[in-house]
C-alpha cells in the first residue's frame, strides 16, 4: 500500500508512475485520496479544538466551583457537554473517513521503479539476457503431455475423476522427478544462505491483504468460506505474513527465507492450446524465496535473486532468458520483476518459470514491518520474493528438451535426487 504523505508530497510523480501500469483514473483516484485525506486533517483540527477547549472550560469549573461562583460553572458544565458531543461526533466522523481512505489505497497498485519499461502486454516486455542452447530434438519429438502418458508419469484424466481440471496425478518416476526438483532447489537455496520454512496452505484475510492478494486477486483464490481461510495461490503470502506487525533491528538484515509448499490458483479464464498438460494448472508444487531487506540495499538483493535462479537453470540444463517486465505486464505489489522463461523444444515457445520482484515498502506498509533505524526511528522494510522454482513448466521442459527415441535423460544435477538417469 502506498504511503499517503508520499502521495501528498509527490502528487504528479505517483500519477505519472501509475499511468506507467496502466492504472485506470490515476488523476481521479489520486486527487480523490487527497481529498479526503484534507477533510480528515479539518476533521482533526476540529476534533482538537474542542478537546483544547473542554480541557480549558473544566479548568475554569473547578475555579468557579471554589469560588462559589456556581451559576456561571454550570453554564460551563452545559458547554463542555456540548463539546464532548461534538467530540464524539468527530472521532466518529474521523473514523469514518480513515477508513475510506484506506479503502481507496488497497485498491491503488505500487508504482513501478523508474527503470520499468512502459507498455500493455507480454509482447512490451525488455528481454534483458538469453543464455543457453536453444535445443534440435529428433523427428518424432512429442509434447509433455504425450510423453507423460507415453511413460506413465503424469495421468491428467485421472485428475480431472479425482477433483477436476488442472490437477494432475504424479505416477512412478514422474512423482520420484517430482519430489527429487523439491529437494534439489530446497537444497541449492539452504546452501546459498536461506532459511528453510515449512507454512501453513492456508491463511486468514489479514494474510492476503498483508502481501497484496487482497482485494486484487480474490477472484484467482480458492476460498474455505465456512472458516473464512483462503488456499495460498504462493508461499510468499504465509512467509511474508510471518513480519507481520513486526519491528525488526538494522542488524537482523537481510532476512532471508525459503519454503516449499502446494500452491492453488483458480485461473479463472484460462483456456486454449497455451494451457493444455502442465502448462497452466490450478494446484502445483513450487519452492519460494522471500526476503526482507534494508530499503538501501533491496535493488542489490533483487539482482543478487535474479542470478540465483538463472543459475539453478543453468544447473538443470535449460536454456533460458530473462525478461524485465513492462508496466502492463507486472503484478499488483511489483515495483520492479524479472521474469524467467526456459525454452520448450516441442512446443516451441518460452514458458515463464519464475517471477522475481521488489515490493518497495508496498507490502511492508500494509503489514507494518518496521525496523529501527541507528537514531532510533521506525522505518518500513522492503520485501522481496521469488519462485526458485515453479515445478510443471520446469518438468514440461525437461521433459520434452531432453526426449530421445531411447527415453527422457535427466539433467546431472538431479540424478542424485532422483535415483535414476532415465525416464523409459
Amino acid at each position: 500500500m502506498l504511503q499517503l504523505n508520499y502521495i501528498r508530497d509527490n502528487k504528479d510523480e505517483v500519477i505519472n508512475r501509475l499511468n506507467v501500469k496502466n492504472f485506470k483514473d490515476a488523476q481521479t483516484v489520486i486527487e480523490g485520496v487527497i481529498s479526503l485525506d484534507n477533510n480528515r486533517k479539518a476533521s482533526q483540527k476540529q476534533a482538537d479544538d474542542c478537546k483544547a477547549e473542554a480541557n480549558n472550560l473544566a479548568k475554569q469549573i473547578g475555579d468557579l466551583m471554589k469560588s462559589g461562583k456556581r451559576e456561571e460553572a454550570e453554564v460551563m458544565k452545559a458547554r463542555t457537554a456540548e463539546l464532548k458531543g461534538m467530540e464524539k461526533s468527530l472521532d466518529d466522523k474521523l473514523k469514518s473517513i480513515e477508513q475510506e481512505i484506506y479503502q481507496v489505497l488497497v485498491t491503488v497498485p505500487n508504482l513501478p521503479h523508474a527503470s520499468v519499461p512502459k507498455g500493455k502486454s507480454p509482447e512490451d516486455n525488455e528481454v534483458v539476457l538469453q543464455k543457453g542452447e536453444i535445443p534440435t530434438l529428433h523427428e518424432n519429438a512429442k509434447p509433455h503431455w504425450e510423453l507423460t502418458s507415453q511413460y506413465n508419469i503424469i495421468d491428467f484424466e485421472l485428475g480431472v475423476k479425482l477433483t477436476g481440471a488442472g490437477f494432475p496425478v504424479y505416477r512412478g518416476k514422474g512423482a520420484r522427478l517430482q519430489r527429487a526438483l523439491i529437494n534439489f532447489f530446497l537444497d541449492r537455496a539452504t546452501a546459498k544462505g536461506y532459511h528453510e520454512v515449512q507454512p501453513p496452505i492456508v491463511v486468514n484475510e489479514d494474510s492476503g491483504y498483508g502481501t497484496g492478494q487482497l482485494p486484487d486477486k480474490e477472484g484467482q483464490m480458492y476460498h474455505v468460506g465456512v472458516d473464512n481461510l483462503y488456499l495460498i495461490p504462493t508461499a510468499e503470502v504465509p512467509i511474508t505474513n510471518i513480519y507481520r506487525d513486526v519491528i525488526l533491528k538494522e542488524s537482523d538484515f537481510p532476512i532471508q527465507n525459503c519454503g516449499y509448499t502446494p500452491c492453488f490458483r483458480r485461473e479463472a479464464g484460462s483456456y486454449g492450446k497455451d494451457v493444455r498438460g502442465l502448462n497452466r494448472l490450478h494446484q502445483f508444487d513450487k519452492v519460494e524465496l522471500v526476503q526482507i531487506a534494508h530499503p538501501t540495499k533491496s535493488y542489490e538483493i533483487l539482482e543478487e535473486m535474479r542470478n540465483y535462479v538463472a543459475g539453478l537453470l543453468e544447473e538443470l540444463e535449460l536454456p533460458y532468458r530473462v525478461l524485465r517486465l513492462c508496466g502492463g505486464d507486472m503484478s499488483f505489489a511489483s515495483a520492479l520483476t524479472y521474469d524467467l522463461e526456459v525454452w520448450s523444444a516441442a512446443q516451441k515457445r518460452w514458458l515463464e518459470v519464475s517471477s522475481v520482484s521488489n515490493f518497495e515498502t508496498f507490502q511492508t506498509n500494509r503489514l507494518k514491518c518496521r525496523y529501527r533505524d541507528e537514531k532510533g526511528k521506525t522505518q518500513l522494510a522492503h520485501s522481496l520474493n521469488g519462485s526458485a522454482l515453479a515445478l510443471p513448466r520446469i518438468v514440461a521442459s525437461l521433459l520434452e528438451n531432453n526426449q530421445t527415441e531411447q527415453g527422457i535423460k535427466i539433467p546431472k544435477a538431479l540424478v542424485p535426487y532422483c535415483g535414476f538417469d532415465i525416464i523409459n
